[in-house]
């Protein structure tokens, strides 16, 4: 049985109730096989020659009442090779528990916090546990996707997986945080085959951030005759617009910045407020200049 290589960390925030996971692996597509979470429930990894059953039957236990250290003792007793599997979990509460086998490969192991779990197997050494779970720690305050990769990046620079480096995933979830608001499922972004996995992951959040965030309050601009111009300017360059380029935003020029929305994806972020989210002028800019 192949082994999956594996560190990973599950956490909540308390503030924001998110759910989440973050994994590493020397594995093609880690992320398919590692994370399982669900919004108001609690989150699973399961690696190490991976019990799947884990993920989805840890979520159940969960959701009727049971505590992660029960969820784990139920996986386990009812699992004849758990000695080669690793999980951690964390519920809704925050409480977390984690497992790993006596036959799982060295370094193997775990280290727990508030809110969080850290676990790791056929690892360099323990520090790649260590350093992800303070690194978790640091980042307080920020947000849960932000901090489970900056902790997966302090765990691979602290020696990670002894095989190598092949996929990376980040799984976030909240109520009604989907697409739409129609499912739980608020970011779900994997790197399947990559040299550099979990910077192919910060990258893809980063994406994620500027089609789908919120912005903060300093990321907003208003509309003003300046803008509107640059607005023009940048639509002339990519094509969406031919008319003269001054600061009156007139139905040509809300049709031609609507137009580039829907080409490039931003909808969800058009307002009726007479401001902007500056990222999407940063984008026209760089595309302006590829172009």
């Amino acid at each position: 049985m192949s082994k999956l290589s594996t560190f990973s960390i599950v956490a909540f925030d308390p503030e924001t109730e998110e759910l989440g996971i973050g994994v590493q692996s020397k594995f093609l597509a880690a992320g398919a096989v590692v994370p399982w979470a669900r919004a108001g429930v609690g989150a699973v990894a399961t690696q190490s020659a991976a019990n799947t059953t884990y993920g989805p039957e840890g979520l159940e236990l969960l959701r009727r009442g049971k505590d992660p250290e029960s969820v784990v003792k139920q996986l386990t007793e009812a699992d004849k090779e758990k000695e080669i599997r690793q999980v951690g979990i964390v519920d809704a509460k925050g409480e977390t528990a984690a497992f790993t086998g006596s036959e799982c490969i060295d370094y193997a192991g775990h280290q727990s916090g508030e809110y969080f779990t850290c676990q790791g197997n056929i690892l360099v050494s323990e520090e790649t546990i260590t350093s992800m779970s303070q690194r978790f720690r640091e980042t307080e305050g920020k947000p849960l996707s932000e901090r489970l990769i900056t902790a997966l990046k302090a765990a691979d620079e602290a020696g990670g997986d002894k095989r190598g480096k092949q996929s990376a995933a980040l799984l976030v979830v909240e109520e009604e945080g989907g697409y739409g608001g129609f499912n739980d499922r608020k970011i779900d972004l994997r790197v399947d085959d990559h040299d550099w996995p979990i910077e192919k992951l910060g990258d893809l959040l980063s994406l994620h951030q500027l089609y789908f965030s919120q912005p903060s309050k300093s990321e907003l601009v208003e509309f003003d005759q300046d803008l509107v111009g640059k607005i023009k300017h940048l639509l002339t360059e990519l094509g969406y617009y031919d008319g003269p380029v001054d600061g009156n935003y007139g139905k040509d020029t809300s049709e031609a910045f609507l137009e580039f929305c829907r080409v490039e994806n931003f909808e969800e972020k058009l307002r009726d407020d007479n401001l902007i989210d500056s990222r999407i002028i940063e984008f026209m800019e760089r595309k302006a200049r590829e172009t």
